[in-house]
């Protein structure tokens, strides 16, 4: 490679802080990371400068829907508000335990999680895993593949 090619070749600039700040109109992927046009926008506003690729990556990763529940948490805190007095009769622990408890007579509890942390299927109904015990009883795996229908 001559001189005067080897010159025009493009080197790599890591993306900076100090790079950001120079290169404010950078194009960068932030929906194809899950992020909406008025969530970049507050982080460019949170930051005063575009963010680095880095920073926009842990971003999308905290806003995320299974880091922040930013699509389901409107749902998720309704759960306390819809309990009514004869539902408390027999709820032995209720929201807020990562699990809830009823008595359903004859010495028998029940209890009833909602692991929305790591399956949104508000959101995802179709994807990533869920109990064996929703799937297929085939199965010897405690978790098992969410099927589409």
């Amino acid at each position: 490679m001559s001189a005067a090619s080897s010159a025009s070749v493009h080197q790599h600039v890591p993306d900076s802080v100090e790079n950001a700040i120079a290169t404010p109109e950078k194009e960068q992927p932030y929906a194809a990371l899950g992020l909406k046009d008025d969530e970049y926008a507050r982080i460019r506003e949170i930051l005063g400068r575009r963010p680095t690729s880095g920073e926009l990556a842990m971003y999308s990763v905290m806003w995320s829907e299974h880091c922040s529940y930013k699509s389901s948490k409107n749902y998720l805190r309704r759960f306390g508000q819809k309990v009514s007095d004869e539902m408390k009769e027999r709820l032995m622990v209720g929201m807020g335990q990562n699990a809830g408890v009823v008595d359903v007579g004859e010495g028998w509890a029940v209890t009833f999680k909602a692991e929305s942390h790591n399956h949104p299927s508000f959101i995802e109904p179709f994807q990533g895993l869920r109990p064996a015990s929703a799937a297929s009883s085939a199965t010897s795996s405690p978790w098992a593949p969410a099927r589409s229908p």
